[in-house]
């Protein structure tokens, strides 16, 4: 079965915003220089992140670069039993999140592999992040839930690609 058309067309929308807000920021921010947008909840500074969540794991780029192309595959795969329309889309929401922050580590200075993530969204004192971490975090937390409320996202594996379409 091959993942539906429109979950690629939600990751493109998400990496499209993604590659727009963190090029924004290098053309517009200063590093490291906050500009408050709602009085100390959110404010916008740009940084340059080489580790996962909270910067956790600096040094270590390669490996997160890694286990990053570890999830994206495992949402693809994944994605390919989404049985709903909002299965379809927060699947798609994920992989677009799980892609941008794969590009930075690939493609980004210091090199191939070992970029740094273009974060400007800072949340108080807390942490820093993107569009791409929204967008992995947004849909991490609707999935679990609307599991909770008892909605199913995959289809059944042994249920055949005719059934489900």
């Amino acid at each position: 079965m091959t993942v539906r058309p429109a979950i690629w067309l939600a990751a493109v929308l998400v990496v499209a915003v993604d590659l727009f807000t963190k090029q924004w920021a290098l053309d517009s921010l200063t590093p490291g220089v906050p500009h408050s947008v709602f009085d100390g909840v959110i404010s916008l500074q740009l940084v340059f992140n080489s580790g996962a969540a909270f910067s956790l794991g600096e040094g270590y780029t390669w490996v997160l670069t890694l286990i990053a192309a570890a999830v994206t595959a495992g949402i693809v795969y994944y994605a390919r039993r989404a049985r709903t329309w909002m299965s379809v889309a927060l699947f798609g929401i994920a992989l677009g999140g799980a892609l941008g922050n794969l590009l930075d580590r690939l493609f980004r200075e210091p090199g191939f592999g070992r970029g740094h993530v273009v974060d400007m969204i800072k949340y108080g004192d807390l942490f820093v992040g993107n569009v791409a971490d929204i967008a992995i975090v947004g849909s991490a937390v609707a999935f679990m839930v609307l599991s909770m409320l008892g909605f199913k996202p995959l289809s059944n594996p042994s249920v055949s690609e005719d059934a489900t379409s």
